[in-house]
């Protein structure tokens, strides 16, 4: 039987949307390998096991069209969103989506997300921490940023290897630093270039709780007022402390006292969602987060409730 658990963090695309991504000779990010495939039969029976009531699917990628077929990221958005919504309608209760937008320009990525959530009615959008090296902050995001802001929709920030992956990946897997790093690098950008002081309605829910972001919340806001400047915006720490407290925090890998400390140094633990990367992450692992998460000491037995459902409800309400 399902638990109560909202898992807010797991990708899966149908076989058809799949196919067409394995064409084009694409690999996941982060140089590991994914060992389970992902069908809605396998993820019910993991969700039973790891009593999760509800899932929201996503796939953070980033791409564009190509010479040879300049329609192909809208033509695989639309593919990946007509999937998601088709899961969804067999599985109303069990599933939901972020929508895939294409990496084409703005008018591809808005006239796909008003089909998405408008027409199909998916539950948010995921970004990918930058779109083709462009990150948050970048002029060419602006409009879709603003977009998503206006309709103060729930935005999945997942990350993505970063343009100079090569050199500073170690030919380790970027997941290991090089994930959490890019989810910083993104949000510093944004606090930064005034992106928040535009778009005040922005409702970001971040991977990992994060990455490296929270432990360096302080420095970064302190940073707005060192007399270097690194800051585009007329911000100041406490609007950094203000942007970060109202952001929203995944656990998946994320689960031990080592992000969930810092994570509850910048926000409540009313801003913490479950989440657990399945089938990137390995149900072992995942297992393994759920046992920290659980074992943690610094949330309340409400706060754990929230963690586990509560919060995602507020974000998500047709799941209640």
């Amino acid at each position: 039987m399902p638990g109560q658990r909202i898992d807010v963090h797991t990708h899966g695309v149908s076989d058809e949307a799949m196919a067409a991504i394995a064409g084009r000779g694409f690999r996941p990010t982060g140089g590991y390998r994914i060992s389970v495939r992902w069908t809605p039969e396998a993820a019910l029976a993991y969700m039973d096991r790891q009593q999760i009531a509800a899932q929201l699917v996503s796939m953070p990628i980033s791409f564009a069209g190509a010479d040879d077929d300049p329609d192909f990221g809208t033509r695989l958005a639309r593919l990946i969103n007509e999937g998601h919504a088709e899961l969804i309608a067999k599985h109303p209760g069990r599933f939901g989506a972020f929508a895939t937008l294409p990496a084409d320009g703005p008018d591809e990525a808005l006239a796909e997300a008003a089909y998405a959530l408008d027409e199909l009615k998916l539950d948010g959008v995921v970004l990918t921490s930058n779109v083709l090296g462009r990150y948050f902050g970048d002029p060419s995001l602006e409009p879709v940023l603003a977009e998503l802001a206006r309709r103060e929709v729930p935005v999945f920030v997942h990350p993505e290897d970063c343009p100079h992956i090569d050199v500073l990946g170690f030919g380790r897997p970027s997941s290991i630093v090089e994930f959490p790093f890019d989810t910083a690098r993104t949000i510093t950008n944004a606090l930064y270039t005034g992106v928040f002081q535009r778009h005040p309605g922005l409702r970001l829910i971040l991977a990992h709780c994060g990455g490296a972001l929270p432990a360096l919340g302080w420095r970064i806001g302190e940073h707005t007022v060192m007399g270097r400047g690194p800051v585009d915006a007329d911000i100041d720490p406490a609007h950094v402390a203000e942007v970060l407290r109202g952001l929203y925090y995944e656990t998946a890998l994320a689960g031990s006292r080592n992000s969930l400390l810092p994570t509850l140094e910048v926000t409540s633990a009313d801003h913490i969602l479950f989440g657990t990367d399945w089938p990137a992450a390995p149900e072992p692992t995942v297992v393994h987060n759920i046992e920290n998460l659980m074992g943690f000491d610094g949330f309340t037995e409400g706060d754990l409730r929230g963690v586990e459902r509560d919060n995602a409800l507020r974000l998500f309400p047709r799941f209640a």
